[in-house]
């Protein structure tokens, strides 16, 4: 069974701590209210859980059904599907078996959280299977992989608050993130591949794309995610404006590590072997702590809709 074992990604889970900032923000807004007890424990073990599983789902059918398009990827050509003559039984039932147990998951957790676990499936079948299969469709292949971030985002928040919903600034915000993420995901892929023809066959959306659009494409969402943020931070905690740079800061990183010879971007699960992103990502979150826990008063001004005089 380890070769079916592969193809759930397990490695990968640990892309569901992507849902932890939905958590703090919900605790920013909810903390007068907030309770650690036995019951939050249990949600949020279940909800991770149940994303896992979910996920794994997705990753299933998804090496199934592109199996004969991996096998023009330099290194995706030796996956288990591409290279083992596995049962198409064993794989539905591992489908279904992982997917209802997302589900079961999701409904212990709480209701909000049981309709994200649906979207986020739904979001797989939409990004893998004909007729839509959006994966082949320039553009919305990044945008429909990004909705993930947001959704992750809305898990970590209902995990908090399972009857309020987060400003959608920052929802947006999280969301164009992940198509910065993706597009540059896609801008290694396509430099490595160095062959577009080859590419086309690989992704069908590569047939469309060039280094320079995605590259162009990477810098608007980043744009986009910043803005967006910006808006969040300067409407509920205008301390965190200060951030906005070192935000911008990582972003470029992130461009520079993707411009490397067969670069992690492309599998971010093995970005923690970037040991400066890592340093720089932890200095982020030192930064943040310390902007959301000190007051600079002075900065109210910026809040002021009067103009400054001068004499």
């Amino acid at each position: 069974m380890k070769k079916y074992i592969k193809i759930m990604r397990i490695d990968h889970w640990i892309k569901q701590m992507f849902i932890l900032p939905g958590c703090f923000f919900a605790y920013f807004f909810m903390k007068e209210s907030f309770v650690v007890d036995i019951h939050l424990v249990i949600r949020l073990i279940t909800g991770f859980l149940g994303t896992c599983f979910i996920t794994s789902a997705n990753y299933v059918i998804n090496e199934w059904l592109d199996a004969k398009f991996d096998r023009f990827h330099p290194t995706k050509k030796n996956r288990s599907v591409v290279t083992n003559d596995m049962s198409v039984k064993v794989v539905i039932a591992m489908y279904i078996v992982l997917t209802m147990c997302g589900f079961v998951l999701g409904y212990f957790t709480s209701f909000p959280f049981l309709c994200m676990v649906i979207w986020l499936w739904m979001m797989g079948i939409l990004y893998n299977v004909q007729p839509m299969r959006t994966k082949d469709i320039p553009i919305l292949d990044v945008l429909s992989e990004s909705v993930n971030n947001a959704i992750r985002l809305l898990m970590g928040w209902f995990l908090i608050s399972s009857d309020t919903i987060p400003p959608c600034s920052i929802v947006l915000g999280y969301c164009m993130g992940g198509a910065f993420l993706m597009a540059t995901k896609r801008y290694a892929e396509y430099r490595m591949i160095n062959n577009p023809e080859v590419a086309g066959k690989y992704r069908k959306s590569f047939q469309f794309y060039s280094e320079k659009s995605l590259l162009l494409s990477s810098f608007f969402y980043a744009m986009t995610s910043v803005f967006f943020t910006g808006v969040f931070l300067i409407k509920y905690r205008i301390e965190l404006v200060l951030l906005i740079p070192a935000l911008i800061g990582l972003f470029c990183l992130y461009f520079w590590i993707s411009f490397k010879e067969d670069s992690a971007v492309q599998k971010p699960e093995k970005l923690y072997r970037e040991k400066g992103l890592m340093l720089y990502v932890l200095l982020f979150i030192v930064l943040f702590i310390v902007l959301m826990t000190v007051n600079i008063p002075q900065l109210d001004n910026l809040m002021s809709n009067e103009l400054i005089r001068i004499r």
